[in-house]
């Protein structure tokens, strides 16, 4: 059994990646578990020498892995064959929604927010293939839905408690062809056997989709935590727009690995942590803060100051 984490390869990590990262693995070595690292590089922003960083960074702070690093983009046919298994169980269907129309639908009454209503569920033939024409004439094709049953679903974090969340008849495969984040994810870590997921509290409005694919594929639900996100003063995702916030531009500064380290430590509350090891040796699920952290960048480019 194995905790993860999957970092999308689009650019170098950032304070708030690093610390998901080193709190994943912590809550995996707690419990006992493997640890297994996955680069999630479908998305044709990801580059190869991002990767090669972001892997650098995690060693650097002292995380460790302990199987081979899994690139989706070595997975395609695995997809492809889940994929076929859904078509022929009657469980996908073709989406012609247009962005504009999906807009609209976002903002549609009595459902929840970003949730699809079913649009193109039950079009008839002759309505599938004018749709479908359409597209056409605009150079793409359809995406493809997961065709769901329940309207939403509850699970249990170890932070959050239990949660309940929408399920709609979300997307399976882009428009493009590309499969989607909540599809692959769902078939990895059952392929590879992750009981325990780890990640940033944004995405939890999206687990019960993946509970529920779990489900349809009878694939052993893991034990989830989301940790609170990384902000900047003006209370938004921290970014790598917000300046000096990746381990590289902190080296600039006068930031060394362990002054880096303990910055993450002191977000979680605790004093005079400058290694990995003394970082899980720290470590205790039950004393993790709730809130957020706000990181002020500008402060960060004075150096550290313990």
């Amino acid at each position: 059994m194995f905790g993860r984490f999957a970092p999308s390869p689009t650019g170098d990590f950032h304070l708030g990646n690093l610390r998901t990262g080193m709190l994943a693995w912590a809550f995996a070595r707690y419990a006992g578990l493997g640890f297994h690292l996955r680069v999630e590089d479908l998305d044709d922003r990801s580059r190869p020498e991002f990767s090669q960083r972001q892997l650098e960074d995690l060693a650097a702070l002292g995380v460790e892995w302990d199987e081979p690093v899994l690139y989706q983009s070595t997975r395609k046919p695995r997809y492809e064959e889940i994929f076929a298994e859904l078509q022929a169980r009657g469980l996908i269907y073709e989406c012609y929604c247009t962005r504009r129309e999906l807009a609209q639908i976002a903002a549609a009454p009595h459902t929840p927010p970003g949730a699809y209503p079913g649009t193109c569920r039950n079009l008839s033939a002759a309505q599938r293939e004018r749709r479908r024409a359409e597209l056409a004439e605009l150079g793409r094709g359809p995406a493809f839905r997961l065709r769901t049953e329940i309207a939403e679903l509850t699970i249990t974090d170890q932070l959050y408690g239990d949660y309940t969340g929408a399920v709609d008849d979300f997307i399976i495969r882009r428009s493009d062809g590309v499969f989607s984040y909540n599809f692959v994810s769902v078939v990895d870590d059952a392929d590879f056997h992750i009981s325990q997921i780890v990640r940033g509290d944004d995405l939890l409005p999206s687990t019960a989709r993946q509970a529920y694919l779990q489900d349809i594929l009878a694939a052993p639900r893991p034990s989830y935590a989301h940790v609170p996100l990384v902000l900047n003063l003006a209370g938004q995702r921290l970014a790598k727009r917000d300046g000096a916030v990746s381990r590289r531009q902190l080296a600039e500064f006068g930031w060394q690995t362990a002054d880096i380290i303990q910055l993450l430590a002191a977000s979680l509350g605790w004093a005079e942590v400058r290694s990995g090891t003394e970082f899980l040796r720290r470590f205790d699920p039950g004393q993790l803060p709730r809130e957020p952290w706000l990181v002020d960048v500008v402060q960060l480019e004075h150096g550290p100051q313990f």
